[in-house]
């Protein structure tokens, strides 16, 4: 065998081996990912069943004797925001349905939101209310219950406030942007084809449209009226009803008291000691695990990049 034979067989057999090293790096490599991947699988559904064996434990020690069941709503009403209506009314039905809640208290620091979702509410709390004439309920406010929030605390026996809370804005909105002055001065034009005359309704882009705006009058005062019912019939003869009532004003709590919005002064204790009788709260607001969360992040930035141009709301 000459030199450069020998020398050939020499590289080839080292050439094979950095391979088969190579190649046997990469399966351990995989095995490694692999393995660790079924250990974060396993160390995920271990942290799941805790959670879950932690919540089953708080349903328990929620029956654990007579008990002013305390339900919060804080923020802004909105599908897939601060307070969503399937949440609250799961709350409100677990406190209902628990034989030893002997009054239900409703929180609420809200400056509203969605009329839907808070119709959703009231509804609910009209029929729980039916279905357990025995038990009451009660709305504290605290910092404030505004538009949404009051078109909620309406349905409730009574509300109770504190003297510096803000209360009321009985009243409907619809907001948005015009951008044609500014398209105008950079020279950009609005090309929207529809089919309907009304489907580019109240586009930011294009000028206003004189029957465009009649109309969502008419639908804002349709939506106003179905408030001022709402709080009406929950208020009753309580109501002492002004000029300004329902024009979408704010009140202290005092003067929500003194205009029969509210029915006297009183915070979560107060009102499990000295109204209800039964001293011991227990909370039965629903909350969140980070996963729920996340989904919901995630589907309210999907909504904001599909909502339209305009935004009716009871705030």
């Amino acid at each position: 065998m000459s030199e450069q034979q020998n020398s050939n067989w020499e590289r080839q057999v080292l050439e094979n081996l950095v391979l088969a090293t190579l190649k046997e790096q990469r399966k351990s490599r995989n095995w490694r990912i692999f393995f660790r991947f079924i250990g974060f699988a396993w160390l995920f559904l271990l942290l799941a069943a805790v959670v879950t064996w932690r919540n089953a434990s708080t349903i328990e020690a929620k029956s654990s004797g007579p008990h002013t069941a305390l339900v919060d709503m804080r923020g802004v009403i909105a599908a897939g925001g601060d307070v969503e209506a399937d949440s609250v009314i799961e709350g409100l039905r677990n406190a209902f349905k628990d034989r030893n809640t002997k009054g239900v208290v409703l929180r609420i620091n809200s400056p509203g939101g969605s009329p839907v979702q808070a119709g959703q509410i009231a509804d609910e709390i009209r029929r729980l209310r039916k279905l357990n004439p025995t038990t009451p309920l009660y709305v504290v406010v605290d910092d404030i219950c505004a538009s949404g929030g009051y078109y909620v605390a309406a349905a409730a026996d009574k509300i109770f406030v504190d003297k510096a809370s803000l209360v009321g804005s009985i009243g409907v909105l619809m907001d948005g942007f015009g951008f044609t002055g500014t398209m105008e001065k950079l020279g950009v034009e609005r090309r929207l084809i529809t089919a309907g005359e009304n489907k580019g309704f109240l586009d930011p882009f294009s000028p206003q449209s004189t029957t465009q705006i009649e109309y969502a009058h008419k639908m804002l005062d349709e939506v106003h009226q179905q408030f001022i019912k709402v709080v009406r019939d929950g208020r009753g003869k309580r109501l002492k009803e002004t000029p300004e009532m329902f024009s979408g004003l704010v009140w202290s709590g005092e003067k929500s008291i003194e205009l029969g919005l509210a029915d006297g002064y009183g915070s979560a204790d107060k009102v499990a000691r000295e109204v209800v009788k039964a001293e011991d709260i227990v909370d039965f607001t629903p909350r969140d695990d980070w996963t729920q969360r996340f989904a919901r992040t995630l589907g309210a930035a999907a909504g904001a990049k599909l909502s339209s141009s305009f935004n009716m709301s009871l705030k």
